[in-house]
């Protein structure tokens, strides 16, 4: 059978065969760092999706620094250079493997939401507030959590000072960055919700327009904001100005009066930025082709739902399918761990998650018996029990898959001595809440809004309602996979809301079972099955002719032009690093290395 014609390509021609999205990318300057999608060679490697980002993490690694160190200083630059999808206004999920014990660890950096909420927090009036009213105020901020998982992750594993790995982002803000095709349009996809907020509308449209591809972007309130955090550590935005600012600023939101905008007031309190804690826990791990694969545990649902789809297709040689039976059993795999996910997964602080019964290979069995080659599941698929697997079960209420913004940034990093970073970070959706901190140069999250507003269904209980500092749940999902030595094999994560998990999903069996370089893997188009009744399909996907033939078999599909921006570093023998990002994608990816191989 004729395999399509991009799984074929190196990442030479890749980005001309995947015709998924983003703009191209914009003609390099001078002093802009060159963006490539893959790098190899020796000293350590940083993948994000932007190359000034990478190039700060590189310099950490070049002084020193280890990675955690280099993946706090790539996060900081991702603050100025995507600061519609990350920054201190924000949360995140980290997960760090420690060569020298050659054990994985995590930290919950998630947004919390204020300890007066409770399961109405969106009801308005008997009824739950529309999406659009809820994201551009200060009802949907929670106390963010950046800030303290930087400070966390470097006092457990870095080797450096919070004000040493800000210097690079600082450097940054102050002095400006070249804005591309994909900062442009982002800004201008937000540009009406923007101009609601006087001091969003001034740093982000300067002059009163829409930035220029190709001009220099500065933000002197954030170099500010982040020498101060430098210098005066976290305390200064959970117990200090910093702060009191973000607190001014989310419980009377700075509204232009003219835009006749109702940004409903927050209610985040001092007591809410006190009480707010890092967390570390244990990772998720699951094997898969006698490797193991970690990941990060609830409040986020990705490591669960990754590792239940890796379960259930473990008894199927992906490697030897075709690419219908092959995208098929993916697709179906999907739909089962996301039937489970709606059901079981929320904050394990005021839920009981059954995580390790989800990750078993028991219940696995016990749900993948329902997918058949020659048909297609119908969605909303009801879950299932994991306490109590029944062979094939079909009965339960379903309950649809709730809506959850798609954007957030990932970046991942390898030092010279083996540590490992995969990290993802967000302000939810693509400008967060779009309120900007006056004189601080952020954005605040919108994180509140993936709690679900009401029940998914009534009928079924949902996790995932808002309560009182509860984490709403995430499908964030970064992923180190360890081989039987336990030294690892790749490390990988990108954004996309819930479509992170496909997309996850889908980069690792591309790579682990169809044996597609890593850059390949994560530039092949792709498919996401949430537990919906058609499954989403990207350009080079949705025009095949595999998407007729999976047609014949049911399924039903509708196009996507973009799904996720993933990166991720292999390690290579000889003390080499592969470095890879996006080729396309948000107008492709930075890959690079301290010290290229010839």
């Amino acid at each position: 059978m004729r395999r399509p014609v991009a799984r074929k390509l190196t990442v030479l021609a890749v980005s001309a065969a995947v015709v998924s999205v983003g703009a191209a990318a914009p003609p390099q300057t001078a002093s802009t760092p060159q963006k490539v999608p893959v790098a190899v060679g020796y000293g350590g490697a940083v993948a994000s999706v932007d190359a000034d980002a990478s190039a700060a993490g590189i310099e950490v690694l070049k002084k020193g620094g280890n990675a955690v160190d280099a993946a706090v200083a790539t996060a900081a630059a991702l603050g100025v250079t995507e600061p519609y999808s990350s920054g201190i206004g924000g949360g995140g999920y980290f997960v760090y493997y420690d060569a020298k014990s050659r054990t994985v660890h995590t930290i919950d950096g998630r947004e919390t939401a204020p300890l007066s909420a409770d399961p109405g927090l969106f009801v308005e009036n008997g009824k739950a507030l529309a999406f659009a009213d809820a994201v551009s105020s200060g009802l949907s901020v929670g106390t963010p959590g950046t800030p303290a998982t930087w400070q966390k992750a470097l006092d457990e594993w870095g080797t450096k000072r919070l004000g040493t790995v800000l210097k690079p982002a600082e450097r940054i803000a102050r002095d400006g960055f070249t804005v591309d095709d994909t900062f442009r349009s982002q800004t201008a996809s937000n540009e009406t919700r923007f101009r609601y907020f006087p001091d969003t509308a001034k740093l982000f449209l300067p002059g009163g327009a829409l930035p220029v591809v190709g001009s220099t972007f500065k933000n002197p309130d954030l170099a500010r904001t982040y020498e101060e955090l430098g210098r005066k550590g976290v305390g200064a935005i959970y117990r200090g100005d910093l702060g009191e600012d973000i607190l001014a600023t989310v419980n009377k939101p700075p509204v232009d009066p003219g835009s006749g905008w109702n940004a409903r007031p927050g209610k985040l309190s001092a007591q809410d930025l006190a009480a707010y804690r890092a967390k570390l826990q244990a990772p998720t791990k699951t094997s898969y082709r006698g490797l193991s694969v970690y990941s990060i545990a609830p409040s986020s649902s990705g490591g669960t739902t990754v590792g239940e789809a890796l379960n259930i297709l473990e008894r199927t040689d992906l490697s030897k399918a075709s690419e219908v039976q092959y995208l098929h059993h993916f697709i179906e795999a999907s739909r089962i761990a996301f039937a489970d996910r709606g059901r079981w997964l929320g904050d394990p602080a005021f839920e009981d998650v059954p995580t390790k019964e989800l990750l078993s290979q028991k219940y696995a069995d016990s749900r993948a018996c329902l997918i058949k080659d020659d048909a297609v599941l119908t969605s909303p698929l009801a879950p299932g029990d994991p306490r109590d697997p029944a062979a094939c079960a079909t009965g339960g209420t379903a309950a649809p898959t709730t809506y959850e913004g798609e954007n957030t940034t990932h970046l991942t990093v390898a030092d010279k001595w083996g540590n490992v970073v995969s990290y993802t970070l967000t302000i939810e959706q693509t400008g967060g809440s779009g309120i900007t901190v006056p004189g601080r140069g952020f954005l605040l999250n919108n994180e509140l809004t993936d709690f679900s507003f009401t029940p998914a269904n009534p009928a079924v209980h949902d996790p995932n309602l808002p309560g009182p500092g509860k984490r709403p749940r995430s499908s964030i999902s970064p992923t180190i996979v360890l081989d039987k030595q336990g030294k690892p094999v790749v490390a990988l994560g990108s954004p996309g809301g819930s479509t992170i998990i496909t997309t996850v999903l889908q980069t690792l069996t591309e790579f682990l079972d169809r044996r597609l370089p890593l850059v390949d893997a994560i530039a092949a188009p792709r498919a996401s099955q949430r537990n919906a009744a058609q499954t989403e399909l990207e350009p080079g996907l949705y025009n095949s002719d595999l998407r007729t033939r999976l047609e014949a078999i049911g399924h039903s599909f509708k196009l996507n032009p973009e799904i996720g921006a993933a990166t991720g570093v292999q390690r290579l023998p000889g003390g080499k690093w592969l470095a890879a990002a996006e080729t396309v994608r948000r107008g492709g990816g930075s890959a690079q290395v301290v010290d290229p191989a010839p």
